[in-house]
């Protein structure tokens, strides 16, 4: 019995507590004014129809209307003709027709539907606001004025607290200067900053820029703005993609974040790194961090790598030298080379590098201070080398067939040496031999200049021009000190065999 007592007492105590936590009963709508009132018991028993200049109060919210429907019994109104809800100081919702539910606090309304709030005028047709949230939402077709900004959706949000609108569905955002679509979208209407959450599209109105995204914000006032996923903004002919882009549109700066990657569509020229930077203005890109420019071609691509990859720009924002830094290596199936610096021109499709280069095509290698290394319609073409030049190539395993001298001038025929010309203290070392290969003897020869020509890579005839001095040697008539001529360097061991190579220095 004792038991049952304290069982009904906790029971009544927890009924008392859940109806002091229960929520106030609703607020009264009240009548503030009308210029006549009618009531017809035959209509509706418990609804009032007023006329005129009509104004209801409602915790703090004043609704104005030319006339209105009260439904006492359900703490509603009905509100018809140039119908203003006066929501704060500076929040305004005003429409042709409108229900407002008091004890929801909800608004329901239709027909040209405006909000306006400071500088924001958000348009609909229909348009349903939670007082108790501040979250105003249109389910089809809504539109906002900002600023500059004239933003479309076909569902959408306003946070009005927040100052922020989320839309959903063909949104459009409209400025002087561009277009933005995209299928998710968040506004803040005070720092006009915009957030990208799907497929997005920015077009500037001269068609010039584009850029493309799945997720990021873009600053409207001040024209900057970051991408992620997917992020690509087009120039012209150009395009800057990464896995993060940060971006200037009004003065073209950029930053690229892992596997970064600008394309010169007329150049055909790629340069990629995991960090990058575009300065438009100033006419120039780069890349660091396993940097590589890419000169694509239909056949075979070259493959260039260093420290740092810098693309300078010409007046129509094409590529028009490309400068490589720092233990330089590049790669294609017929071609490779190293050095610590190298340009590339793109007009001639020359590449000139410095500070101790080397080349490889097919068996030779060469090298001298600095070399010139044109290419014509995807094939080496030309080259000149200057300073110490020097030419090698493995007779066998164990012998090098050797050109040499101040500077040297080559021509290719289908990316092969056909036509070596020697300026200047030229010398030779080569193994002859017979049409079967064996050896005849090695020629040693010096001239102020030669002429050299070439047949699959193997020498077929030299011309001396000046005063030669050359001798035939027996094979085993020369030390081994003289099998190689001054300066000889064999670099075979860092000669790039594929384009990952490129990123192996020692």
């Amino acid at each position: 019995m004792i038991y049952q007592r304290q069982y009904l007492f906790l029971v009544t105590f927890f009924l008392i507590l859940k109806g002091w936590a229960q929520e106030p009963a609703p607020t009264r709508i009240i009548l503030e004014k009308a210029d006549s009132w009618t009531y017809n018991k035959e209509i509706r028993n418990d609804v009032q129809r007023l006329l005129g200049n009509v104004i209801f109060s409602h915790d703090s919210a004043y609704l104005y209307c030319d006339s209105a429907y009260l439904h006492e019994s359900e703490n509603m109104v009905t509100a018809y003709g140039n119908v203003r809800i006066k929501l704060s100081d500076t929040l305004n919702l005003y429409s042709d027709s409108l229900r407002y539910d008091g004890n929801t606090k909800i608004a329901y309304a239709n027909s040209n539907v405006r909000m306006v709030d400071n500088q924001t005028i958000l348009t609909t047709d229909t348009l349903i606001y939670d007082r108790k949230t501040r979250i105003a939402r249109y389910d089809y077709w809504g539109k906002i004025v900002n600023d500059k900004n004239i933003l479309v959706s076909l569902h959408g949000n306003y946070y009005t607290d927040n100052k922020e609108f989320f839309f959903k569905d063909k949104v459009l955002l409209i400025n002087p200067d561009y277009k933005m679509h995209s299928d998710t979208l968040m506004y803040n209407t005070v720092t006009e900053v915009a957030f990208f959450y799907g497929p997005s599209n920015i077009t500037s109105n001269d068609k010039k820029d584009s850029i493309y995204c799945e997720n990021g914000w873009y600053n409207t006032r001040l024209d900057y703005a970051r991408f992620r996923d997917r992020a690509r903004i087009y120039h012209d002919v150009s395009m800057l993609t990464g896995d993060s882009l940060y971006y200037e549109r009004k003065n073209g700066f950029g930053q690229v974040f892992k596997n970064a990657l600008l394309i010169d569509t007329v150049q055909n020229i790629l340069l990629m790194g995991n960090y990058g930077e575009l300065q438009r203005a100033h006419g120039f890109a780069f890349m660091t961090d396993s940097a590589v420019s890419v000169m694509v071609d239909k056949k075979d691509s070259l493959f260039l790598h260093g420290d740092t990859v810098r693309a300078i720009f010409d007046t129509a924002q094409n590529i028009k030298k490309v400068f490589i830094f720092y233990k330089v290596k590049f790669y294609r199936a017929d071609l490779q080379g190293m050095c610590d610096s190298l340009v590339y021109h793109s007009v001639d499709s020359s590449m000139t590098m410095y500070n101790g280069p080397a080349l490889w095509s097919g068996i030779n290698q060469l090298t001298a201070d600095s070399i010139i290394l044109t290419i014509r319609n995807g094939q080496a073409d030309s080259l000149k080398m200057y300073s110490s030049a020097f030419i090698i190539s493995k007779d066998d395993s164990a012998r090098f067939n050797q050109i040499k001298g101040r500077n040297l001038l080559a021509r290719f025929r289908d990316n092969e040496l056909y036509k070596v010309r020697v300026l200047g203290n030229a010398e030779t070392l080569y193994y002859a031999r017979e049409e079967d290969r064996s050896l005849i003897g090695i020629n040693k020869a010096k001239s102020s200049d030669m002429l050299i020509f070439l047949e699959k890579n193997q020498l077929s005839t030299i011309t001396y021009i000046g005063k030669p001095e050359a001798h035939l040697y027996p094979e085993k008539s020369l030390p081994k000190e003289e099998l190689k001529l001054r300066n000889f360097k064999w670099l075979q061991d860092r000669r790039p065999l594929t384009k990952w190579d490129i990123f192996k220095w020692e």
